[in-house]
């Protein structure tokens, strides 16, 4: 039996969590079942990115649920780049890849889907995600808040609401 790859990813984060400062003090189970309830009810194919990605989440997660998705980390800081790209390496996903830069430079126009948990503030996640998204894209936002107003050409379709630690999350969709 081959192995899982989140429990891959999971042994990784466990064993460069402090040099790293991947996340904060703490079981790292919140950020496996907030990935897991983020990426619920998505059909995800086709390129997608993760929007500082820091330890990887949600994006490896998607990339393991959905193999007909080629998910790419984004990830600006270079000590976490390297984390992801040992967690790609040792995972074995041939739908993961780790982009080590800014946004800013990535192709514009071409991406099926955009996710992030933390990247940056609503607004601004929205604004990137427009730029990036392909037509009839899927921009999908983390928060512990309500949906924010998107702007236009974006048009909200749905929240999925799920809970971590028994505080509540939810993961809104986008589509351009």
């Amino acid at each position: 039996m081959a192995p899982d790859p989140l429990a891959i990813h999971r042994e990784l984060l466990e064993s460069w969590r402090r040099a790293m400062d991947l996340v904060g003090p703490g079981p790292v189970d919140e950020h496996f079942v907030d990935a897991e309830g983020a990426i619920r009810g998505l059909d995800a194919s086709g390129p997608w990115l993760d929007l500082g990605s820091g330890a990887g989440f949600p994006g490896v997660t998607l990339a393991v649920r959905f193999p007909a998705a080629q998910v790419t980390l984004v990830e600006r800081r270079e000590k976490r780049a390297v984390f992801l790209e040992e967690v790609a390496a040792r995972t074995g996903l041939r739908n993961l890849t780790v982009y080590c830069g800014d946004s800013d430079a990535l192709p514009r126009g071409q991406w099926a889907g955009v996710i992030s948990r933390a990247y940056k503030p609503p607004p601004a996640y929205l604004a990137d995600a427009i730029g990036l998204l392909a037509p009839g894209g899927l921009a999908v936002l983390l928060t512990a808040g309500d949906a924010p107003t998107p702007p236009p050409p974006l048009r909200l379709f749905h929240v999925e609401r799920y809970a971590v630690d028994q505080k509540p999350r939810a993961s809104v969709r986008y589509r351009l």
